[in-house]
């Protein structure tokens, strides 16, 4: 009988440290473990209206760039100017070296003089075959005269028509020769003006008002035909190539106003506006390609090729249901929301719209305004899971 009773006393000690750690066990494991509530951050769909925008990422580039260089091989004698100056329009930025050019130009004048005067010698022997062509026909009229008379034989008649005949093809030879003559002393002036015209092109001169940007030869360096000794290029004309997403693009056209950050001056934005929309898009990073120009140049300008944050704002929308787009979410291949239903998740396939850089996007089908929708959760969600709605999750929102 006692150890009956000894043996119903452990039994009984044993369940009364069981249910207490069967307790703590399934308050974990509904607390804490698999079947705890998810925390969950929720908001409220609002109806309201957004005004997108698209965010690109550019480079500076100038619109109007001038390669200065020689227009023949040569050696540059002298670069009169440094990276970075403003120069004015005409003003010399260097000088190639004429090496024998001078002497080339004098000796085309002296060719020129002499096909001058080559050519005052075919014209005089032009007129004086023309007066011995018109005694040659006056004396053959008068001799035709006389044979009608009887007065002189035909013989005669006859050698004053030949001599007619040699002053005719005389004439036509000296004619030709002063044409000859004539497109000689052409010739010359065209090569003497084309000598004179290298000689001017020796100096090397700024097209517009500008900016030097490179330097790409230096005194004593020899430079092929068209090989750039100096570049510029005309600030005013300073713009930004901006890339944009495809996806994101819609609504992109000229004439937006734009805002610009240049990485050197990100405290303080430039207003701009979208110039064009480039006709080729980048088929490789699937991106829209467009050039933003500045209202006003910035105080500092620019250095070409330096990255800049372009904001494109497009007009705002008509108010529709608005979310935060950290609630949108993709699951099963279904585009959709956690939606809280009575304290339940349903989720909700969504149609969505235009979104704005604060991170809401346009909810066109699928909820309303006043619904609670899941923006943020401990994990991955389910149907299933029971949720705990908090004001923030630790790591997730400030």
């Amino acid at each position: 009988m006692k150890k009956r009773l000894s043996l119903n006393g452990r039994r009984l000690t044993l369940i009364a440290v069981l249910l207490p750690l069967l307790g703590l066990f399934a308050y974990v494991i509904l607390r804490a473990g698999p079947l705890a509530p998810v925390a969950v951050v929720a908001a409220t769909v609002e109806q309201r209206a957004i005004a997108p925008a698209l965010f690109g990422i550019g480079t500076v580039e100038a619109r109007y760039t001038y390669r200065i260089g020689p227009t023949v091989a040569g050696r540059v004698k002298q670069v009169a100017v440094q990276v970075g100056e403003r120069v004015r329009a005409g003003q010399v930025l260097g000088e190639m070296d004429p090496v024998d050019l001078e002497e080339r130009i004098a000796a085309q004048q002296a060719a020129q003089m002499r096909a001058r005067a080559n050519a005052a010698a075919a014209e005089a022997q032009v007129q004086d075959i023309t007066a011995r062509r018109t005694y040659a026909a006056a004396q053959a009229r008068r001799f035709e005269q006389l044979l009608l008379a009887h007065t002189v034989s035909e013989d005669l008649v006859e050698a004053k028509r030949q001599e007619l005949q040699v002053t005719e093809a005389s004439l036509l030879a000296a004619r030709a020769n002063l044409d000859a003559a004539r497109q000689e002393t052409a010739r010359a002036q065209s090569e003497h003006a084309a000598l004179l015209q290298q000689r001017a092109n020796l100096r090397l001169l700024a097209p517009v008002d500008g900016l030097v940007i490179a330097r790409g030869a230096d005194p004593g360096t020899t430079v092929v035909a068209g090989q750039p000794v100096v570049e510029l290029i005309d600030p005013a004309s300073l713009w930004v190539h901006v890339r944009f997403d495809q996806l994101r693009a819609a609504g992109l056209r000229a004439g937006l106003p734009a805002q610009v950050v240049l990485r050197s001056q990100a405290m303080q934005p430039v207003a701009g506006h979208v110039l064009r929309i480039e006709p080729v898009a980048d088929a490789v990073t699937e991106e829209f390609l467009a050039k933003v120009v500045f209202d006003t140049l910035p105080d500092t300008l620019p250095p070409i090729g330096e990255l800049a944050e372009v904001t494109v704002a497009q007009p705002a929308l008509a108010p529709t249901p608005v979310l935060p787009n950290a609630g949108v979410l993709r699951v099963d291949g279904r585009l959709g929301v956690w939606r809280i239903v009575n304290d339940a998740l349903d989720f909700t396939p969504v149609t969505l719209g235009a979104t704005d850089l604060d991170g809401r996007v346009q909810i066109l089908d699928g909820v309303q305004a006043g619904d609670r929708v899941v923006v943020y959760s401990q994990r991955a969600l389910a149907a299933r899971h029971r949720i705990k709605q908090v004001e923030r999750l630790p790591g997730v929102l400030p």
